[in-house]
């Protein structure tokens, strides 16, 4: 029987066409949530972009790839980058000219790359963001940062920063790491632990290459029909696109409402 679902957000919970949320995908996440089983939403995105999923009765949420993990207002696990970390690599992006985000509780940006349209493109791509955050001073704890960088604009942060990690995710984004690794999947087994609920009895739905570890890690890994290829050979069920109803039809197929 299984307990909990946990649902990437961008192409799974979201249209992969328009990144609106499907009226039966609401109405899947009505019935789990009614028939007991606990709905946790798994994202890149800052917590302060998950305000939609929580109206919809979404208590538990994983973001920024595992870095923050909220129940409610309870903190099930936080991981913060340093404040040289911060200092040194907000320094060397403002040298050349590159964009950097800053993933607090909400979501904060340099100032740099308003008006570059790969880092205009890569914001609503990668968070549905249209207009350029307002530059604000970094005083709260920061759980993610990234920079916006082509492969050779970033070898020049990865021969600088030798002990950090650059994990691309986008053509023009990558992931800012410390040593302290932060996925998906140790997210979701911090989450099964403060539920005491074995990962046997967990579903994970995604579609990106970031979603594979977590499909990999519970029970039931669901790869959405619009998922790239590597997921798909990942999971253990292809369902139909995230557009046509694919979290709907995956949880009727095994039969979970």
């Amino acid at each position: 029987m299984f307990k909990v679902v946990f649902f990437d957000v961008d192409g799974t919970l979201l249209s992969e066409i328009d990144r609106s949320i499907p009226q039966s995908t609401k109405e899947a996440i009505n019935q789990l949530i009614n028939k007991g089983i606990t709905v946790v939403v798994a994202t890149g995105r800052p917590y302060s972009l998950c305000e939609e999923f929580v109206s919809m009765g979404i208590n538990t949420i994983i973001s920024a790839n595992g870095a923050l993990i909220k129940s409610g207002s309870n903190v099930i696990y936080k991981s913060t980058l340093s404040t040289e970390s911060i200092r040194d690599i907000s320094a060397f992006a403002e040298l050349n000219g590159h964009g950097v985000s800053y993933f607090t509780e909400a979501f904060a940006m340099n100032g740099i790359g308003s008006d570059d349209q790969r880092v205009m493109e890569a914001l609503k791509e990668t968070l549905s963001i249209t207009q350029y955050p307002e530059k604000v001073d970094m005083a709260d704890e920061v759980y993610c940062m990234c920079l916006y960088a082509d492969d050779s604009e970033a070898q020049k942060y990865i021969v600088k920063f030798p002990k950090h990690r650059f994990v691309r995710f986008h053509t023009y984004v990558m992931n800012v790491l410390e040593e302290t690794e932060v996925s998906k999947s140790t997210a979701i087994q911090k989450v099964l632990d403060y539920l005491k609920i074995d990962k046997s009895e967990a579903i994970a739905f995604g579609d990106g290459g970031n979603d594979v570890d977590m499909l990999e890690y519970v029970g039931l890994g669901i790869a959405m029909g619009n998922g790239e290829p590597r997921l798909k050979q990942a999971a253990d069920f292809v369902t139909r696109k995230a557009s046509e109803g694919g979290i709907m039809y995956a949880l009727k197929v095994f039969g979970i409402i």
